[in-house]
């Protein structure tokens, strides 16, 4: 149907509105169907989903890591005797050393399984170090935020016991401690890990340690892969506050 049909004019008018009576005028002639959304808001939807997905990955990751990561226990010695060197009791002859061996372990959700735990003990002067005495700690599993002590007298032979009864100042002595421990996270367990750290302990003419608090056993060397840690955070980080931009 045209405009014509729709609305019927005498034939003289009709044919001067002719060049205006054109099929694009016709309101019949006018599609009411709705036009797509052109391609770019396509385009952005999908973009939007795309960072959205990125970023749930990213923060989910980011827990995952946290939860698994694990810490090393620590170690320190509460108390250190030595009767030989107690000038208010005549035990020169008895060479043994009391110690008092306590770990920590800080983490609240992961347990820590201990490898037989060794531990040198050395007579020190200057910077010379005499190797006196070892004592063996057996294995043991230790529970989430658990302390554990380990208590012994070790027999000590070839310190120069005279000498440093005599010297009047405190005596030096080395604390070492060397281990593999495993970590529980839930049912499974970790690889074993290195553990090696140790203190010096000075003890005065009573024979104690001159500190009264403990004395922790740090390693000489920095924690593996902590340098990495520190980056990895960082970048990840970075990563996260690109994506909000």
């Amino acid at each position: 149907m045209n405009c014509n049909d729709s609305f019927p004019l005498p034939h003289h008018k009709q044919q001067s509105l002719a060049p205006f009576l054109t099929p694009s005028t016709c309101p019949s002639s006018v599609d009411n169907k709705p036009k797509p959304p052109p391609p770019m808001a396509e385009n952005g939807g999908a973009g939007e989903c795309c960072c959205s997905f990125i970023f749930t990955s990213g923060l989910t990751a980011l827990f995952m890591w946290l939860s698994l990561r694990t810490y090393k226990p620590t170690c320190s010695i509460q108390h250190f005797y030595v009767p030989a060197l107690n000038k208010s009791d005549n035990s020169s002859a008895n060479h043994t050393i009391f110690f008092d061996l306590k770990l920590d372990n800080n983490m609240k959700d992961k347990g820590v399984h201990y490898d037989n735990i060794n531990l040198t003990f050395f007579y020190t002067q200057n910077d010379s170090r005499l190797l006196i005495a070892n004592y063996t700690v057996p294995a043991f599993y230790q529970g989430h935020g658990k302390k554990a002590r380990r208590k012994n007298l070790v027999e000590a032979s070839g310190a120069p016991w005279a000498a440093a009864v005599s010297n009047g100042s405190t005596v030096g002595f080395r604390v070492g401690l060397a281990t593999r421990v495993k970590f529980k996270i839930m049912f499974w367990y970790t690889k074993r890990h290195s553990l090696v750290v140790g203190g010096d302990v000075a003890v005065d003419g009573s024979g104690g340690k001159v500190k009264k608090k403990g004395i922790k056993l740090k390693s000489g060397s920095p924690e593996p892969g902590s340098h990495w840690v520190r980056v990895g955070i960082g970048a990840g980080f970075s990563f996260l506050v690109i994506l909000l931009l």
